[in-house]
């Protein structure tokens, strides 16, 4: 089993990261997910009767995630951290995208709550994952692109496994390697913030949140934290 690291270099740049990773066993993509279809439905129905609307760039959370871009070379009005992209997209089109019911649930936490948030399908992950800058050297392929290559820039953070990275800018885009469809069935799901004084609570309701959708779809499912003082999780 994968161990998740948060390496010392992010760490203290980023004292106050917290990452809540949500595991899934025994995943069952392929059957109705209605608490998953409700809550996006929820979702969709309270923006357009103005009762509720995702956080943008102005909102702490978010603007949290523009800084740590800036730090480390990314403009994040070019290269959105995920939920900020997500929640735009939502604003514009009045809608959500439909993957897959995995991926669905974690994109209705996300903007939910305003927190970033990815997955990977496990299968598909070669060793122990780190969240670290990149040196350059390291090889990533974006989701949906399976014949395209890129090298992020040095100092970057990325999460990187054996064979490459798997996300860029932190949490901008996933990797096509690890993408969760609906046949995955060992899944890791990642909510972060850069607050955990002002956030954890909320990170961790959302973690706990996402947690019920899957649930009722998989065989088993946990919940771990990475900070500083814990920056090591097995999953």
């Amino acid at each position: 089993m994968p161990a998740f690291r948060l390496g010392t270099a992010v760490a203290d740049a980023f004292p106050g990261t917290l990452i809540a990773l949500v595991t899934a066993t025994g995943l069952r993509g392929r059957e109705p997910w209605p608490l998953t279809a409700t809550a996006v439905e929820d979702l969709e129905r309270r923006l357009a009767d103005g009762s509720w609307a995702p956080a943008d760039e102005t909102d702490p959370r978010i603007e949290a995630w523009h800084t740590a871009y800036r730090s480390f070379g990314t403009n994040p009005r070019r290269v959105r951290p995920s939920v900020d992209a997500l929640g735009r997209r939502l604003a514009k089109k009045g809608s959500l995208p439909r993957i897959n019911p995995a991926v669905d649930s974690y994109n209705a936490v996300s903007v939910r709550h305003g927190l970033p948030a990815g997955a990977f399908d496990l299968d598909r992950v070669e060793g122990d994952v780190v969240i670290r800058p990149a040196d350059g050297t390291e090889a990533f392929t974006p989701l949906g692109e399976p014949d395209t290559v890129e090298h992020p820039r040095p100092g970057e953070v990325v999460y990187v496994d054996a064979a490459g990275v798997l996300t860029r800018h932190w949490n901008h885009r996933d990797t096509h390697r690890t993408r969760v469809t609906e046949d995955s069935t060992h899944v890791v799901f990642a909510l972060e913030t850069l607050h955990a004084e002002r956030d954890g609570d909320l990170l961790r309701a959302a973690a706990e949140e996402l947690r019920t959708l899957l649930a009722p779809h998989a065989g088993a499912t946990a919940v771990h934290h990475l900070d500083p003082a814990r920056p090591e999780a097995v999953v």
